[in-house]
């Protein structure tokens, strides 16, 4: 997915590990180089991985700095090639070769097994030389100077593939998913670190475990944002770093689709209300129920600008975030090239306002989670739960 598109999903990390003193694109050029994407287009290979230039899947030379590097950013595109062979098509031309094989053999009655095993391998080359590979690629932006990673693509098994490559292409380096809590440490203001340590239910430091045993944190902030999108505390200050200026108030909400998730007996049971919403009704509903908001639309606004995602509470994750435009004016006496670049730019100081926007809305959350009166905040919301009434 490119992450120069107006509405992309994303997923952060954060690069972990000892990385070379002074400048380091040659380091990263030269592991660049090693690990190219090579195309399979004349060949029977059935998939090929590997890196080519930021937004440009058809580019892998990486000898010129601007082949990947903006600035303080590594822009990187991995693509992958890959030729899908139907079930069904197999298993045709793997009978129709047994029984070529029987007939040419009339002392067998079945076929061996090794000798199966070669005709499906034969079967296997023949149809992938007839067979176009199908391409795909993801963009990533790695911000070297505040170490996190962004990637667009939220599908589980594209990020291992991305964490597999990444690992293999710099050797020391490792990708650590921002989930909730890891969130969580980078914005809480000081005073409070000691109060989410405390908070924290994971009995270990395994990410896995940080993620399932506090999935309460995108729970309650949905909640939270819940009731303050429909009581009138929609407004909030910039208070983590960023594009944005240090206490500028923006807007948040929730609106527009709700995903709301219960265990029992019969496994995880869903509810999706979409559409515009006055009061709730059946979330509310389905809250006093003893369900719990999973996924949200949320809506930021700052000044004329707006930017709309889907919220992956247990993850934070950001589905379909869309930013506002950019908007470049045109300088038709500049080089094409620059006007790429200009491009780049902008769309991070959009996606990087945006984020900082949410961190802003989460750090909020964490102060009255922590803080000393988050008892009555809490009763608040459940007072508002109980008289909600019947869904209409």
């Amino acid at each position: 997915m490119g992450i120069l598109q107006n509405t992309v999903s994303l997923c952060q990390f954060t690069v972990t590990g000892d990385l070379p003193a002074g400048d380091l694109y040659p380091w990263v050029a030269e592991r660049l180089a090693r690990h190219p994407f090579a195309p399979i287009d004349t060949t029977a290979a059935e998939q090929s991985v590997g890196w080519t230039q930021g937004g440009e899947p058809r580019q892998w030379d990486f000898s010129a700095p601007r082949a990947c590097w903006r600035d303080h950013y590594l822009f990187l595109t991995l693509r992958r090639d890959r030729r899908l062979l139907p079930a069904a098509l197999v298993r045709g031309r793997l009978q129709e070769a047994e029984e070529e094989f029987l007939a040419a053999t009339p002392g067998f009655r079945r076929v061996p097994r090794q000798k199966r095993e070669e005709l499906r391998e034969a079967v296997r080359g023949f149809l992938l030389a007839r067979t176009l590979p199908v391409p795909a690629n993801w963009d990533a932006v790695w911000d070297t100077r505040s170490g996190v990673l962004t990637l667009a693509t939220l599908g589980t098994k594209t990020v291992e593939l991305f964490e597999e490559e990444f690992k293999k292409t710099f050797p020391g380096l490792r990708l650590q998913a921002i989930h909730p809590y890891a969130r969580a440490q980078r914005v809480v203001s000081e005073g409070l670190r000691p109060a989410l340590e405390q908070a924290n239910r994971a009995t270990s430091t395994a990410a896995l475990d940080l993620i399932q045993a506090n999935r309460w944190l995108g729970e309650e902030l949905l909640l939270w944002l819940l009731h303050g999108s429909l009581e009138g505390a929609g407004r909030y200050r910039v208070n983590q770093p960023g594009p944005a200026d240090a206490g500028e108030t923006f807007a948040a909400w929730l609106d527009d689709r709700l995903v709301l998730a219960a265990s029992g007996e019969a496994g995880v049971q869903k509810v999706t209300v979409t559409g515009p919403q006055s009061r709730f009704s059946e979330v509310r509903a389905a809250l006093r129920g003893g369900k719990r908001i999973i996924d949200a639309t949320l809506h930021l606004e700052r000044g004329e600008d707006a930017w709309r995602l889907t919220l992956k509470g247990e993850l934070f994750q950001f589905g379909s975030l869309r930013c506002p435009a950019v908007r470049i004016e045109r300088d038709d006496s500049a080089a094409a090239e620059h006007e790429v670049e200009a491009v780049f730019f902008e769309r991070m100081h959009l996606l990087e306002t945006g984020l900082q926007l949410f961190d802003s809305l989460y750090a909020s959350f964490l102060g009255e989670r922590l803080g000393s009166g988050w008892g009555m905040r809490e009763a608040e919301i459940q007072r508002w739960l109980e008289a909600g009434g019947d869904p209409e």
